[in-house]
This record gives structure tokens, sequence and C-alpha cells, in this order.
């Protein structure tokens, strides 16, 4: 696993061992959400929701984000999360925060440019979070969600609507926006 481009391009990512503990998002996934929103990253705020390795907040940072939240409850995926961001030399624009990811939204009044949402497929997990993410994104803010085929998602969460949806192989990547900027 490595960074795609930017300022951290080609540098190998430690990742968790194991895929009951966490699941990497692939490089064509990962290829693919940050082609979605290229134009969306440079100068924005991120939140990497159950971050696992931290690989999308990194890819993130390292495309001219201007900070990145990582977010997991996994002391173990914290620790590799830090140890990715001082390798990739990212850590100045990083907050890293080992927390049940529902509690700390309900908790915290930061608000979002882009969020990047993986969490455990198949629990029902998404169905609990997105109206609590969707409360926490700038207005002109995007979410996208990865997901299997079969986990439930809606159409609409608070005010964000289901603009895009992609399939790649078992996985789903669901883009969400503003009701207010549906369609530019």
């Amino acid at each position: 696993m490595r960074v795609i481009t930017g300022s951290a391009r080609g540098r190998a990512l430690e990742t968790l061992k194991g895929e009951d503990i966490v699941r990497p998002t692939t490089d064509k996934v990962k290829g693919a959400v940050f082609s979605s929103v290229q134009f969306e990253i440079e100068g924005r705020d991120f939140i990497d929701v159950f971050a696992g390795s931290g690989q999308m907040g990194i890819e993130a940072l390292s495309r001219g984000a201007r900070s990145a939240v990582f977010l997991d409850s996994s002391k173990k995926a914290v620790a590799v999360i830090e140890r990715n961001l001082k390798v990739t030399n990212l850590q100045q624009f990083a907050t890293v925060i080992c927390a049940d990811s529902v509690a700390y939204l309900k908790n915290t009044t930061r608000e979002f440019d882009v969020a990047f949402l993986d969490p455990p497929y198949n629990r029902g997990i998404l169905q609990e979070i997105m109206p609590i993410i969707a409360q926490r994104m700038k207005k002109t803010g995007v979410i996208i969600c990865e997901s299997a085929l079969n986990d439930k998602i809606l159409q609409k969460y608070y005010k964000f609507t289901l603009d895009r949806e992609r399939t790649y192989g078992k996985i789903r990547i669901s883009t969400y926006r503003h009701e207010d900027f549906i369609g530019d």
C-alpha cells in the first residue's frame, strides 16, 4: 500500500495484519475516490472515519488538504496511523483520535469539507453514523462512504443526498452532497 500522488507520492504505508482487524481500501478504489473529488481536496478539512491505517487521510494530506482528522477506536490502528504520518512527514497537519466514532462525532463542534467513512461491513454502522456526520459537514462538503454491496444505505441523511454511486467488485462507493449542491 502506497501513497498515490502528491507530496508523499510513492511512500509505503504500514497496515494492520488480519482482515478481522482492518480491511484496507484497495489502490483501485482509492484512486477512483480521489479522482472523483480531485478538485475538492486542496486547502480543505478532511476526516477519515474508521481510519485503519490512515491511508485515505494521508492521501488527502499528500494532495494538499489543509488538515485531516484520523478517527479510529483501535489503539493498534492509531499507532499505525501515527507511524504512517511520520513516514510521510505529514503529522503537522493531522489530528489522530482514538475514540468511538459515533461518540466523537456527536460531541465535536468541528466541521469538515470532505469525509471518508469505511466502517466494518454488514453491521449497520453506516445507518447510525451518517445522520451524525452529515450534521458535521460544511454545506459545500462531500461525504464518501465505502460499503459492501448488500449494506443498506439511504438516499438522504439529514440534508445530504446521494449524488453518485459506483461499484468495484463487491465494494460500493457512495458520494453524498448537500441538497443545495446536487448536480453542481
